[in-house]
């Protein structure tokens, strides 16, 4: 069917062609006469796309104005410029391609085709507001809003797209018989791309997370800020993006930091053997008390625990509890609660050691046999 409309369209253009040429004496035209004739249907042409563009002006200037320039700004007033403009573009295209002789039938499946894919764009704009609505209402998670979103935006174009095509003779159940044989041929070709596919609505139904989520994937921290039909986005701390393909997502171990709430962040604290745990704990805990954005809540309160008796420290661990919102800028709260200790402590007089090593040696003399000799004459100097 498709090889018959081309080639009608050919035999058009040869007709008009040989129209043209029998115009100006039985093929022998004279050449310089054809040009001004493609010129002035060129010129006809231009003034008809004018003509177009001065009423469209004018037009959606009369709706501004009568509208009002606040809600002129409304998105409804711009997707109403987008399809007054489509038609009278529709318009000046149809207009022009008869001026150069294009069959009726030609134009006809042309008009209904164009009109066919307003109606689909009009039909997308208020289907997918009244889902979006019923989603919020239901309050649904973003990432399967996202998932519908796509699902709906997909099926329109391809009903979109077969419907224009029928309008210009193409028989519909073979583009689909066609597509279905494409369709498997593709899948062994992409088969990694399937794989991602069928990844992404797997996660997107099963939830392990969700956008706004600090999670670990593959050794990657960072925060979901996407996730897509293939590829999962996540912004990392030093706002890198990394995209990582679903399949390699949904087989590989993901820790969520935000999956339940408030999150406990483990601070290592050493001081010196010689120095009195239950002491060091007194000048610690005044530090977390005060801190603005370390959790007192009940069962989430501050602790300072002794976590080991290392090689040159008492090794003790400070608990803190942070709201999830804080999970942005964990490091900085980190960071600003141990400098706070370390200043406790030096100001309490606190040591914090550093690794080091003592040597004893058995029946070692060490330095006595040299030092000896000398204890006369430091002796007499005495």
């Amino acid at each position: 069917m498709a090889e018959s409309i081309f080639a009608a369209v050919r035999e058009q253009i040869k007709q008009n062609v040989s129209d043209t040429l029998n115009a100006f004496g039985d093929g022998q035209a004279d050449w310089g006469e054809l040009a001004v004739h493609a010129l002035s249907q060129l010129l006809i042409s231009a003034l008809y796309l004018g003509l177009f563009l001065v009423v469209y002006a004018l037009l959606i200037s009369i709706v501004r104005f009568a509208v009002g320039k606040k809600r002129a700004q409304h998105p409804l007033f711009n997707h109403a410029r987008t399809g007054i403009r489509y038609l009278f573009g529709l318009g000046a295209f149809l207009v022009i391609m008869a001026q150069f002789g294009a069959a009726p039938e030609l134009l006809k499946s042309m008009a209904r085709a164009g009109l066919m894919a307003l109606g689909f764009f009009v039909g997308w704009l208020v289907a997918g507001r009244l889902i979006r609505e019923a989603m919020s209402r239901y309050r649904l998670d973003p990432s399967i809003r996202q998932l519908v979103e796509n699902l709906f935006s997909v099926l329109t174009a391809t009903f979109a797209a077969v419907t224009v095509l029928a309008q210009f003779g193409f028989d519909v159940v073979s583009i689909v018989a066609g597509l279905g044989i494409v369709g498997i041929a593709v899948g062994f070709a992409a088969q990694s791309t399937l794989s991602n596919f069928i990844a992404g609505i797997t996660l997107l139904i099963e939830r392990p997370f969700r956008i706004g989520d600090w999670v670990t994937i593959n050794g990657q921290d960072g925060k979901v800020v996407k996730i897509a039909l293939r590829t999962t986005w996540l912004r990392t701390r030093d706002n890198i993006f990394t995209m990582i393909p679903n399949d390699s997502v949904a087989s590989s171990d993901i820790v969520n930091y935000s999956a339940e709430g408030a999150t406990r962040l483990n601070i290592p604290v050493g001081i010196a053997y010689k120095e009195s745990a239950k002491a060091a704990r007194e000048v610690i805990m005044p530090v977390l008390l005060s801190h603005p954005e370390v959790l007192q809540s009940a069962g989430m309160e501050p602790r300072v625990v002794l976590k080991n008796l290392g090689d040159s420290s008492v090794d003790l661990e400070v608990k803190i509890w942070i709201t999830p919102d804080n999970l942005d800028v964990q490091p900085r709260i980190m960071a600003d609660v141990l400098e706070q200790i370390k200043e406790a402590l030096d100001d309490a007089g606190i040591e914090i050691p550093f690794p080091h090593l003592q040597l004893f040696i058995d029946e070692a003399k060490g330095l006595k046999p040299l030092v000896e000799p000398l204890y006369p004459k430091l002796a007499g100097k005495s």
